[in-house]
């Protein structure tokens, strides 16, 4: 099916005003095919032609306000109508697919007990795989939904439940919404209800995981009722969507989904083992985020995707915000500063950098590619900064305008500046220009004289990359941050300051102050920008990093820290050293995780084959020394476990763990932790095939199977390499998930000679396998297929061919040139 263009959506959009969809389906069929009947009501200019999307595997009948349709009228996945009229009526009869790619209508097997599971996920253009229709955001309307289903199912959807008799079940009209946010599950799901401020509450997961649903649904409900109570209080329009039901489905492919009156999250956020405290906040950060889309993206829902940022932006703001001041989790723009804010600067410097508003999205295929770390995380940043600027109460004023003036509707950049620029009595749009318009991030140094033991001048020099000069004015924190006699480092003042678009600000407040031990630029983490301090600073920062008081400054500098490492500013070697001093002593789990996480990819690919042993010894050295004095059964207990695991070769150590021989006190060597040691000791060649079915059998589970698969293409073994290569490139009947674990486990740098050959395959073969798989699922494949641990000049050079050809399929041309420029920075750090 061709891409969705913007201007056939314009034109399409002027043609047709869609009032309602009815749809009954059928899920009793047997194999994979289902039933849907589609009634479409909508108006027209009288005359006039149109299309919808439809991609059916055969059709029982097709009419048109009451004349049959000729076959012809649907072709290559676009069902055209012509001679409209005012008012019009389309009914399709048909048999759809499920699929297996977490698109259109998914459909799950659980190996733990053989059960049978569905969602439906028709994001950006998988609508025409369930049903005829037009599938564009702005052409909102209301569903009315009817599923027959097995007698022993439960089924959702996002209106509401009107009946439900001997496997039939009948929904209620929903309020207008796009075709992307409609959705339904269906399956012997387990539930769990509640209620709250008149608010019904339903949880849903497969009866497999009913027990850790059952677990986790005081936290699940709590974290609810706090968000909801905190956007009521902020926003003027309350909750506009009935109940509010969350579903945790199988291999989901994003985190969650913001379906109104049906999240649906992935189910890994249940949990069935042992996790760390970050890893609850993660999840109520998620909840708080896709909550925030009930009013942006589905109250008011953007025009067209390139504003997609009206809808992730604010939700990642807003999120990250209401799960710090609702929930029992304050340190949440902590985690925005290591990890979100990371993956926003680094995807705006690679090749695919765009403007968070850009100017225009010119089909539905470059606004799949769009969902990144600049939609998110960068637009995420650049809200904060605005609300510095223009202050809460003038924001909040504004975004309340907005919902009350299109309410229901669509709405584009211009009207929400508009209604920001009123509320705050500023011309917003000379902000709008370079923080949303332009693409790229600046990088902002503290230069510093001195006048004895007080500062002379310091100033803030902001530089800009050749391809994207823009200079942007900053509104930021400069902590003056010194060590006290008993040892630790505090912040003695914060200075706020106002740097212009220009190369140099000086920041006059600072002159004849005292020189601090550390002068940190950016403390409090308020703008969006690449950050480096000033030479004795930087020189402090092992010393003092370690005892700085704050968790969010010391995630400001172990950012900076590491965003200097990837840019190859400075040597892994002195990370890892850093590494080394400060994390036995870090109290951020957070922190910890991802300093570990990263840490552990920069010495995988910036250091050479022969220095790699030692780096990653001293890593695990590090989680050992902090596995040894963190508190039993505690969050950095279980982080430094993993982390050690990860990076340790003691195999005798790692089956010992297994066997319940020598564990730390209080660690729960449960299912998850199981599996990460049976993954590294197959990564090491120390776990063959023998012990992953053995451990397959004794976790007999979704996440059991995942993690086998996984294992089993790490081994360091031939004929394993051969089957998983095969699994990948050429597989379509293995799902999303499993293809994406096979791709994982694939590639390991302890295993260059065994996988060197498959580099030269992976740019022949990987054009084929995106015409076998699509959207998300070919992205997710190609990506974590890339062989990026095989830092080589011919990894270069064969992407640089692939790239050549004109024909290259988008997706797969943005995966390979943003890896290969990552790629190019570890070859130029080595």
């Amino acid at each position: 099916m061709p891409s969705l263009t913007r201007a056939q959506a314009t034109a399409r959009a002027a043609t047709v005003d869609v009032r309602e969809y009815q749809l009954d389906l059928d899920l009793t069929v047997e194999g994979d095919t289902f039933g849907a009947r589609t009634v479409v009501r909508f108006d027209a200019q009288e005359g006039g032609s149109t299309f919808l999307e439809f991609e059916p595997v055969s059709v029982a009948s097709m009419t048109f306000n009451g004349s049959p349709l000729p076959e012809s009228a649907l072709r290559d996945g676009r069902l055209l109508l012509t001679g409209l009229a005012a008012t019009n009526e389309l009914a399709v009869d048909a048999v759809m697919r499920y699929s297996n790619t977490g698109e259109g209508l998914h459909r799950y097997v659980d190996p733990a007990d053989g059960s049978v599971y569905l969602y439906q996920h028709m994001f950006i253009n998988n609508a025409g795989r369930i049903l005829p229709a037009f599938d564009q955001p702005d052409l909102k309307a209301s569903y009315r939904i009817s599923v027959t289903a097995p007698a022993s199912w439960r089924v959702a959807a996002n209106g509401p439940l009107l009946s439900s008799t001997d496997g039939r079940w009948e929904f209620g009209a929903t309020k207008p919404i796009p075709t992307y946010l409609c959705s339904l599950i269906a399956g012997p799901y387990a539930e769990v209800t509640d209620s709250h401020d008149g608010i019904p509450l339903a949880l849903y997961a497969r009866a497999a995981l009913a027990g850790a649903l059952e677990a986790d649904a005081p936290e699940i409900f709590e974290i609810t009722k706090q968000c909801l109570d905190r956007y009521h209080e902020i926003f003027e329009i309350r909750y506009p969507f009935g109940q509010y039901q969350q579903a945790f489905a199988p291999e989901f492919n994003f985190g969650a989904m913001e379906y109104p009156g049906l999240v649906v999250f992935r189910d890994e956020f249940l949990h069935r083992s042992a996790v760390t405290e970050s890893e609850h906040e993660a999840r109520a950060n998620v909840i708080a985020h896709e909550m925030a889309h009930m009013w942006f993206g589905d109250l008011v829902t953007m025009a067209w995707w390139d504003d997609l940022w009206l809808n992730e932006s604010f939700a990642e703001y807003m999120g990250t915000r209401i799960a710090a001041e609702a929930t029992r989790f304050p340190g949440t723009w902590t985690t925005f500063a290591m990890q979100r804010k990371a993956w926003g600067l680094r995807a705006d410097q690679r090749p695919s950098t765009h403007p968070v508003a850009p100017e225009e999205v010119t089909d539905t295929d470059q606004a799949l590619l769009n969902f990144d770390g600049i939609s998110y995380a960068k637009g995420a940043a650049v809200l904060k900064q605005l609300v510095a600027w223009v202050g809460d109460e003038a924001f909040r004023a504004g975004v309340n305008a907005h919902f009350a003036e299109h309410a229901y509707g669509n709405a584009t950049l211009a009207d929400l500046l508009g209604a920001l620029s009123k509320a705050s009595g500023r011309d917003l749009s000379a902000w709008a220009d370079v923080w949303l318009r332009q693409a790229q991030v600046n990088t902002l140094r503290t230069s510093v004289t001195r006048d004895g033991p007080v500062y002379g001048e310091v100033a803030i020099e902001q530089t800009a990359v050749a391809e994207h000069p823009t200079l942007r004015p900053h509104r930021l924190g400069i902590g003056l941050w010194d060590r006290q006699p008993d040892g630790t480092v505090t912040r003695r003042k914060l200075v706020e300051a106002e740097v212009g678009a220009a190369e140099r600000t000086v920041v006059a407040e600072l002159a004849g102050e005292p020189v601090a031990d550390l002068l940190l630029l950016n403390d409090g983490d308020l703008t969006y920008a690449k950050i480096r301090l000033d030479a004795e600073s930087a020189a402090a920062v092992p010393d003092l990093l370690p005892l700085v008081g704050d968790s969010l400054a010391r995630a400001v500098l172990w950012a900076a820290v590491l965003d200097a490492v990837v840019d190859g500013e400075r040597p892994v070697a002195e990370l890892v050293t850093l590494v080394l001093a400060a994390l036995p002593v870090e109290r951020e789990v957070v922190i910890v995780e991802d300093v570990l996480r990263a840490a552990r990819g920069l010495v995988d690919r910036y250091t050479t084959p022969e220095a790699r042993p030692a780096a990653l010894e001293a890593l695990a050295q590090a989680a050992d020394r902090l596995l040894a004095v963190s508190e039993p059964g505690g969050s950095l207990q279980l982080a430094a476990a993993r982390g050690l695991i990860g990076a340790t070769v003691d195999t005798v150590r790692l089956r010992n763990w297994l066997d319940g021989v020598q564990v730390p006190a209080g660690l729960a060597v449960d299912a998850d932790l199981r599996w990460l040691i049976v993954y590294r000791l197959a990564v090491l060649g120390a776990a063959g095939a023998d012990v992953i079915d053995a451990e397959f059998a004794r976790d007999r589970s979704a996440t059991g199977e995942q993690w086998a698969t996984r294992c089993r293409a790490a081994r360091p073994d031939p004929d394993a390499k051969a089957l998983a290569w095969a699994s990948i490139v050429g597989d379509a009947t293995l799902s999303n998930r499993l293809v994406e674990m096979t791709a994982a486990g694939f590639w390991q740098p302890e295993q260059l000679d065994l996988v060197r050959p498959y580099v030269r395959r992976y740019f022949a073969e990987m054009p084929a396998m995106m015409r076998i798989r699509n959207g998300m699922s070919a992205e997710r494949t190609a990506l974590t297929a890339y062989p990026n641990v095989v830092v080589e000049p011919e990894t270069h050079d064969l992407a640089a061919e692939l790239l050549a050809r004109p024909d290259l399929d988008p997706i797969l041309r943005r995966v390979v040139a943003d890896s290969d420029d990552d790629l190019q920075r570890a070859l130029a750090a080595r």
